[in-house]
């Protein structure tokens, strides 16, 4: 690991970075996410259509199969579930217990637990989200909504990216987590930096996406003060206890036992799979009740704002996408519902079709752009094998 006084160790790449996304919580501390209960087992129905699937390489074409095992890619492990079964599980570069890191995966935990508590009425995502973190208010997140704080649209200028400039808002706010080369100037912590944020709004609350973990953080500080703990607690009691995990999760929590519930959720690939599945008609392979609310299903389906990703502030909605909703970045056209986490992780859940992939990777020391985009590809498998809508 190189001295975090001078460098942000996650920002090395290759062999060092696929060790370490694969074994941090050996290195680094975390907060426990714990499992309970009998394991659900996933019944086995391999597809060969999908090993044998043709994909676009570099090389030419490719089987999928021989694609994640070649040199073009950085799959470290990849789980696909239909109907509840494993129907394609390969791990090219990692063992199967391996519990790696998901990095922005994790945005979509603090969104289902909110989701979770408007069923129970214990939150209105239209109202401000001061109103459940009181402690909010005064800083440049008073008055905006909870739906907005869900889907990116807060206002507030402080984008995620570049973390070449150690004096933005979003490096500090990494920082104030310990995620980030500390400074004088860094915040003690991230309550005490979003509590006192005064860097103004980029735009109207509503008005366009940014991407930012800032807002994810003040999601999951609000099921901190809903519910009465911490967060990896609230995690624990209300899904991962209850989905019939293989194995406790946990996450990153590097100053003062604080999780990164912005990117910092370390599991079993099976486990995130297991996840999944609750958004999916398949959800009682894992659980003998619904935990996800099937409105909240159709809400990420159909109850997005198309503007905010043509509003972006970076960016636009690309071609296929209907809009990002609550911390997932794209819903598109098909009903593929889809989390990406940097350098090659992913989560893509389709109702429709019952279908789940996740899959964990890491980024290569050339930074070959070809080496991670493994979305393009999966959807391209799935649409071959199961049908376009």
């Amino acid at each position: 690991m190189p001295d975090p006084a001078d460098e942000v160790w996650w920002t090395q790449t290759g062999e060092a970075m696929a060790w370490r996304n694969r074994n941090l919580h050996q290195v680094v501390p975390t907060v426990n996410v714990y499992r309970d209960g009998p394991v659900s087992e996933l019944a086995a129905r391999p597809l060969a259509a999908i090993a044998d699937y043709p994909v676009d390489t570099p090389d030419g074409e490719l089987t999928f199969d021989a694609y994640l095992h070649g040199e073009h890619s950085t799959t470290m492990g990849i789980v696909i579930l239909h109907r509840g079964d494993i129907v394609f599980e390969r791990y090219p570069r990692m063992q199967p217990h391996e519990k790696p890191i998901w990095w922005s995966l994790t945005k979509v935990f603090p969104a289902t637990l909110v989701a979770i508590l408007e069923l129970r009425g214990l939150v209105d995502a239209t109202q401000p989200v001061d109103r459940y973190v009181p402690a909010l208010k005064g800083s440049d997140f008073e008055g905006v909504t909870v739906r907005n704080v869900l889907d990116m649209a807060s206002g507030v200028d402080c984008p995620d990216g570049d973390y070449t400039d150690r004096s933005t808002c979003y490096y500090q706010f990494e920082a104030s987590l310990g995620d980030a080369v500390r400074s004088e100037r860094t915040p003690d912590d991230p309550y005490t930096m979003l509590s006192n944020l005064r860097v103004g709004r980029w735009a109207e609350q509503g008005k366009g996406f940014d991407y930012s973990g800032t807002n994810t953080f003040v999601a999951g500080w609000l099921v901190e003060e809903v519910t009465g703990m911490p967060f990896q607690d609230a995690l624990s009691r209300e899904v991962w206890t209850r989905i019939g995990a293989e194995a406790d999760a946990s996450i990153y929590a590097n100053r003062y036992g604080i999780a990164l519930t912005s990117g910092g959720l370390l599991a079993r690939p099976r486990d995130m799979a297991r996840f999944g599945l609750l958004f999916t008609p398949s959800y009682a392979k894992v659980s003998s009740e619904p935990i996800v609310p099937e409105k909240h299903v159709d809400l990420l389906l159909h109850g997005g704002r198309p503007d905010l990703l043509e509003n972006a502030r970076f960016g636009g909605r690309p071609p296929g996408v209907r809009h990002n909703v609550y911390q997932w970045d794209l819903v598109f056209t098909n009903d593929d519902i889809y989390k990406g986490g940097w350098a090659g992780q992913g989560l893509l859940v389709n109702p429709s079709r019952d279908v789940v992939a996740v899959w964990v990777g890491y980024t290569a020391a050339d930074s070959d752009p070809d080496t991670y985009p493994l979305l393009p590809r999966v959807r391209a498998v799935l649409d071959g094998v199961f049908g376009e809508r």
